[in-house]
């Protein structure tokens, strides 16, 4: 509820955080008195339905809030509604992001990517779009994995696509949302959901970024904040943005060993790998 509270009155997620973890709890409950009668029972309603649902909310004050999605101190979301298999917000993992519409061996890829995550104990994370997103969590899921769906709109909107249902188990599928429950899916918003993309995986394997826009701008951050990048090297039939991420210090698999590799190093580095909130 508090974070249903904290949403509807402060409604940007910068101050919707600040409220959350402010250390007197008397603001926000300050907040619920000082609203109407009929937006407290429209709130108590709309928990109550979440709930029934088996929706919950991990807000960033909470102590299962990842850590790997606190950067200096600031967490990249002020909360998280979820729907599944909860334990996977602090399983290791692996972020795959790419395009929509995928070429023919941008698909290939992403199933290949899907399969050696899995293959490696590893949860897949990514988006929730077609493409790039939907075969690599396929893939995990066909393969006996487990997979982070991120989604780019409010946890209302979300339902079992036709191509997942015939794999899709809710003990191996989280389904998470930073967003306010009945946010629509936005262009912004899809930016914004890589920051958990790349954050909640030890490495970010990127499938096909164009010269500019979400993918490589998430490889570009990624590398920043010292997270391992992996991008798929096509050769001569590379994207431009795969290209401009190999050049920033990217490492490039042109093979499926080649990826299976580097994930096999991500893997053995992951005890000495930083936490993300203590990168920058």
């Amino acid at each position: 509820m508090r974070i249903l509270v904290a949403f509807e009155h402060f409604r940007t997620p910068a101050k919707v955080t600040r409220a959350l973890l402010d250390p007197e709890p008397e603001m926000l409950r300050q907040v619920w008195r000082e609203m109407g009668g009929s937006t407290r029972a429209a709130l108590s309603r709309r928990s109550e339905e979440l709930a029934s649902r088996g929706v919950t909310a991990v807000g960033a004050d909470d102590p299962c809030f990842p850590r790997a999605l606190v950067v200096n101190d600031r967490p990249v979301a002020p909360a998280l509604f979820c729907i599944g298999a909860s334990q996977l917000l602090t399983a290791q993992g692996a972020g795959i992001c790419g395009a929509r519409n995928a070429s023919a061996l941008g698909l290939k890829a992403a199933r290949a990517s899907g399969e050696e995550v899995s293959s490696r104990g590893l949860t897949v994370v990514s988006g929730y779009a077609k493409g790039v997103d939907s075969e690599s969590h396929r893939a995990a899921l066909e393969n006996g994995g487990a997979t982070i769906l991120v989604l780019a709109e409010g946890i209302d909107h979300f339902r079992v696509k036709r191509d997942l249902s015939p794999h899709f188990d809710p003990e191996r599928v989280l389904v998470i949302s930073q967003f306010h429950p009945g946010q629509p899916w936005a262009t912004h918003a899809a930016m914004t959901r890589n920051r958990l993309i790349f954050g909640l995986g030890m490495a970010l394997i990127v499938i096909e970024a164009g010269e500019r826009g979400g993918t490589l701008a998430a490889g570009q951050e990624a590398l920043k904040r010292g997270r391992p990048v992996v991008v798929v090297n096509f050769g001569d039939d590379a994207p431009p943005g795969n290209r401009i991420l190999i050049q920033a210090g990217a490492r490039a698999a042109t093979s499926r060993r080649e990826l299976g590799d580097a994930l096999g190093m991500v893997v053995a580095q992951a005890r000495t790998l930083p936490e993300q909130g203590k990168l920058l």
